[in-house]
């Protein structure tokens, strides 16, 4: 495995991260402990030193199974978590808004240093940004943290240009982590420069288009009822027969180098600049092996071009969320 460095903060981690959330959260009934533990003691075995949880994914479940599976690993990896979020403390509802107030900040901290059975969290990201709370005050907080050796490095997810701007002048943002794929290009415009500008590395979440890239999924595909992405626009059935021809795409560069269309996916996004570091999930050990081994896919300048210009032609079906939760990216 190939590793990266996340922008000049120093934080280097394997090229290609793992996501975690779907392993108790979002996409479906939660997948078997046991299981997961061995998945993701696998993952390290394999050389990924990257692992994403947050808070909120469970909530608390999926930050506690991290901490277990990979204690015995700890010198080995790199955790990031997240705060931001107002959040039932029995667990019983998901969220109850946003909440990134420095004193809620610190109090997530503690609770996630326990949960994931370790001292420092690496990374510590605002989930999503609180209109409510100055950014200064939470880049302060964080700061606070870093001071006490709660906290090696912070980050932010979602954020807008400005805000980017703003909080790094008081700590400087390690990372940003948003959704980034072939079908959601929105950082390309004003994002991606500004994190090249700054130096900060960019960590791109959903970048197999939550499923939809890898190919498996199309109009007939039926989701549980407690997966979230029958709720979302961009995966009705209408909209998943308009957007196959994006996976048709990746599957004809991909079939030239004897490559998945998940693995030229990863690979596009490793391709676009030396800081991005995606963090694709999964709870399949043959997916696992599948994703690693698109770090291998070389796609030439050519190949690039190729996917640049059928891409620019075709316009991608349905919002990528509903508008309650599109109101709460790019601030």
């Amino acid at each position: 495995m190939r590793m990266r460095k996340l922008g000049n903060s120093g934080l280097e981690v394997s090229a290609l991260g793992l996501g975690c959330m779907g392993m108790s959260f979002s996409y479906g009934p939660a997948a078997d402990r046991q299981e997961m533990i061995a998945l993701l003691r696998s993952a390290v075995d394999r050389g990924i030193t990257f692992f994403d949880t947050a808070e909120v994914y469970g909530p608390f479940t999926n930050e506690d199974l991290v901490g277990e599976a990979l204690a015995p690993v700890r010198d080995q990896v790199v955790i990031a978590t997240k705060f931001g979020f107002k959040l039932d403390p029995e667990g019983k509802q998901k969220w109850l808004g946003l909440n990134s107030r420095p004193e809620h900040i610190r109090q997530v901290a503690e609770a996630s240093l326990k949960r994931l059975r370790i001292d420092t969290i690496d990374l510590f990201y605002q989930h999503r940004v609180d209109p409510d709370v100055p950014i200064e005050d939470v880049a302060g907080a964080v700061k606070d943290l870093i001071r006490d050796g709660k906290v090696r490095h912070f980050g932010l997810s979602e954020a807008a240009v400005q805000t980017i701007r703003r909080a790094h002048a008081v700590q400087p943002v390690t990372a940003l982590q948003s959704e980034y794929s072939l079908w959601w290009r929105r950082p390309e415009a004003e994002i991606l420069p500004t994190l090249e500008e700054l130096g900060i590395g960019f960590v791109p979440y959903s970048p197999l288009g939550k499923g939809f890239l890898t190919g498996r999924i199309d109009e007939h595909t039926t989701f549980d009822q407690t997966d979230f992405r029958s709720t979302l626009p961009r995966f009705t059935p209408e909209a998943r027969k308009a957007n196959q021809a994006l996976v048709d795409l990746l599957g004809r560069i991909g079939d030239r180098k004897a490559a998945t269309p998940a693995q030229i996916a990863l690979a596009w996004l490793l391709a676009r600049k030396p800081w991005i570091v995606p963090i694709p999930g999964t709870t399949k050990p043959a997916r696992l092996d599948e994703n690693i081994r698109a770090t291998a896919v070389d796609l030439t300048p050519d190949d690039l071009g190729e996917i640049e210009a059928a891409a620019s032609g075709m316009t991608v079906q349905g919002d990528r969320y509903p508008e309650h939760l599109e109101q709460m990216t790019n601030r």
